[in-house]
């Protein structure tokens, strides 16, 4: 299992990028948790298998249908998986 963050820019808030984010997650299996952020960016914890991770990082960079992503941020994590499912903070 891997952990990792994303910080996803653009159009990202008031465009359902949290609840798209955790129904991609659950479908992949990924655990973790999704926000919004005080700049207007969305910021997700995800742990899983890395391929599902991977995954989640290129569905990431386009979003849900109304989303405008600009960039995603990426960073490997340490320690062990945290979560049991996947919540929208």
């Amino acid at each position: 299992m891997s952990r990792k963050r994303f910080v996803v820019r653009g159009v990202v808030q008031g465009v359902n990028f949290r609840y798209a984010t955790s129904q991609q997650a659950r479908l992949l299996r990924i655990t973790g948790r999704v926000w919004n952020r005080d700049d207007g960016a969305v910021e997700a914890l995800a742990e899983g298998e890395p391929s599902a991770l991977v995954q989640l990082e290129t569905w990431l960079h386009r979003g849900p249908p109304h989303a405008g992503v600009e960039s995603v941020e990426a960073e490997d994590l340490p320690g062990e998986p945290q979560h049991r499912g996947f919540a929208i903070d």
